[in-house]
């Protein structure tokens, strides 16, 4: 098996040879740049099978480097490393073509899986569409259940679910990235009369325009350079069952005449071809947007919202359905035990009360990644509050009329018995931790940028119960 390729692209040096040195005792071949510039000039000279990209880079940031790497090699996995206060940017990344992101600290085991996760979901066909790639990532995660909430949303959820799943109906799915969007369309798929028929999931914020319409309806060979062979595309993949068109806003002007077009005559050609195929593809579609503002924008033809919104299912933020978290928490402990080889029972009481006030502004996404963290550093039978991010502990991101949870022992009060030295201590304490969001938890900067030296930063940091 070829060694696999990796850039990480980082200009915190320290960081960049713990990285290289870790992934090279691993059996990867690991090259480093600390700018966007030098990262561009190895992504014109050499294929990488994966990127590990900063948020933050001195002369760039992490949208522009995804947009670049998506077009000079769309096959390759991008893994976003950020700090916990950027979690909503790096999901939205997702959204646009990045594998994963992972917060700092970074732990050794939790990279390393995400390294295997991305690069086992990679295609070994060069020059196949990063699209196609999730797309086959999701057809391999269709077996992970879908967990009912038990709030009153949640219920109605489940209701419209049970409506409309037996019909034909198309069924547009709102909410905010990360909410679950995918997992309602494959339960949906699930209880349809075609669900022993092909599931075919294709994030369309992560196509790139020039490639959309060969995705979605295949190509002829020599329809344009680079198409070898003729290609089946997700419509022809997807006939008697279902096709998921995630990000459905995303689509170009003309791929949406295209997609009107298949879903009036229920058929259409392939790019550079000249026959009609006929499909008979049932249409769910997710967006994170406001698609009727869109349409008054007209960014968004109005006839093809009436197409694909026949029933509309709106998922809210965890944030306004809070009394689901536990369940939704203790469901990711256990994939993260499978996926860990691990036993966590659940959570102590005071870590449970950290992450239902959280604020979850990647949703469901966010929480999942931050309860895999937590089983991976958890020592005993339940996760404690030591196991969490300070970003969660911190109450900073949390309901706005709260500050930090009153079961949280991590910090000093901010008033009381201490008098003006709790006030002082806990502006401080916020100080840094804002200033450690501000730098994405690149301990240097931080300093630097507090007029302090770093072992400073890290004895006030412990103090705090702040060690990040």
């Amino acid at each position: 098996m070829p060694t696999a390729n990796i850039l990480v692209i980082d200009d915190d040096q320290d960081l960049c040879l713990l990285l290289a040195r870790l992934l090279t005792k691993q059996g990867y071949a690991v090259t480093t740049a600390n700018r966007g510039a030098v990262a561009r000039e190895e992504l014109a000279n050499k294929r990488f099978d994966l990127v590990l990209c900063d948020h933050r880079l001195p002369d760039t940031d992490a949208p522009r480097m995804l947009e670049h790497i998506r077009s000079v090699s769309a096959g390759t996995q991008v893994i976003i490393i950020t700090g916990y206060s950027e979690v909503r940017l790096a999901v939205e990344l997702m959204r646009k073509g990045a594998f994963d992101y992972i917060g700092k600290p970074l732990y050794p085991d939790e990279l390393l899986m995400r390294v295997q996760d991305a690069l086992s979901a990679g295609d070994p066909v060069v020059g196949s569409s990063g699209a196609e790639q999730r797309r086959k990532q999701s057809t391999a995660q269709q077996s992970t259940p879908y967990v009912d909430g038990r709030g009153p949303s949640a219920q109605l959820i489940t209701k419209h679910i049970a409506l409309v799943a037996p019909t034909d109906m198309s069924v547009l799915i709102t909410g905010e990235t990360g909410t679950g969007k995918e997992f309602v369309a494959k339960r949906i798929h699930g209880e349809s009369t075609r669900s022993k028929a092909p599931f075919v999931s294709v994030d369309c914020g992560a196509l790139p325009k020039d490639l959309a319409g060969s995705e979605l309806f295949g190509h002829t060979k020599g329809a344009f350079t680079g198409a070898v062979n003729d290609r089946a595309g997700s419509f022809e993949q997807a006939d008697g069952g279902t096709l998921f068109l995630d990000e459905v806003g995303n689509l170009t002007y003309e791929n949406q005449i295209k997609l009107l077009r298949v879903l009036q005559e229920r058929k259409f050609k392939r790019i550079g071809g000249t026959k009609d195929i006929e499909v008979d593809v049932r249409i769910l579609a997710a967006t994170n947007e406001d698609l009727r503002k869109a349409v008054a924008e007209g960014r968004f033809r109005e006839d093809l919202l009436h197409r694909i919104q026949e029933f509309t299912i709106h998922l809210l933020p965890l944030r306004e359905r809070r009394e689901d978290i536990p369940t939704f928490a203790q469901h990711f402990v256990a994939l993260a035990n499978e996926r860990l080889g691990r036993q966590v029972e659940g959570f102590e009481e005071g870590a449970m009360n950290h992450i239902v006030n959280h604020n979850w502004s990647g949703n469901l996404r966010e929480l999942g990644n931050v309860i895999k963290r937590a089983v991976l550093l958890s020592t005993g039978p339940r996760i404690t509050s030591d196991c969490l991010p300070a970003v969660v502990l911190s109450g900073a991101a949390g309901r706005p009329e709260m500050s930090e949870s009153p079961h949280s022992t991590s910090a000093p009060p901010a008033s009381g018995g201490d008098g003006l030295r709790g006030v002082a201590h806990q502006a401080e304490r916020e100080a840094i931790l804002q200033a450690l969001e501000r730098n994405g938890y690149n301990k240097s900067r931080t300093a630097e940028q507090l007029n302090i030296d770093r072992k400073t930063l890290y004895n006030k940091l412990k103090s705090y119960g702040l060690e990040v």
